[in-house]
């Protein structure tokens, strides 16, 4: 899988999360403190990551700044992105199961090694539901995506 990997900061989880998803045999693609010469602002390397997922370059993409509140916030701005916050394998079982979730954002500051590992198994062990109502909820944030691009 071709995961797109931003980060504001060169910290040690942000490497322990390339080198991680390296060891699962996908392709990474770095962006902002993760690259050389890249803009580290959250923001920007957010976005870059983000829209790599939208236009299909990246299946999905990790964007990791100090809460991870403001990586998500710019990932979401992106029409085709739904960029979920985690903390937790719980949730992050969930953004992928109830919300088809196709950009993970994680917090630099909480996420530890190990739990960086529990969150990752999570997320790439959980499959987008089938159920009626799940499948209406995201196709519902698709036609928000259709409506923020009129003019």
């Amino acid at each position: 899988m071709r995961i797109s990997v931003s980060s504001d900061m060169d910290e040690p989880v942000a490497r322990a999360l390339v080198a991680a998803l390296q060891g699962r045999g996908h392709e990474v693609r770095p962006h902002g403190a993760l690259r050389p010469g890249g803009d580290p602002q959250w923001a920007v390397c957010s976005e870059a990551a983000a829209r790599e997922v939208a236009d299909g370059t990246a299946d999905q993409a990790v964007v990791c700044c100090w809460t991870g509140t403001g990586a998500s916030i710019a990932a979401n701005k992106v029409p085709g992105v739904r960029a979920a916050l985690c903390t937790d394998a719980y949730t992050a079982d969930g953004a992928r199961r109830w919300n088809d979730a196709n950009v993970l954002a994680l917090s630099l500051r909480l996420t530890s090694e190990p739990l960086l590992t529990e969150i990752l198994d999570a997320w790439f062990a959980g499959r987008p539901s089938e159920d009626t109502e799940d499948r209406q909820n995201v196709d519902r944030v698709r036609i928000l995506d259709h409506g923020r691009n009129r003019l």
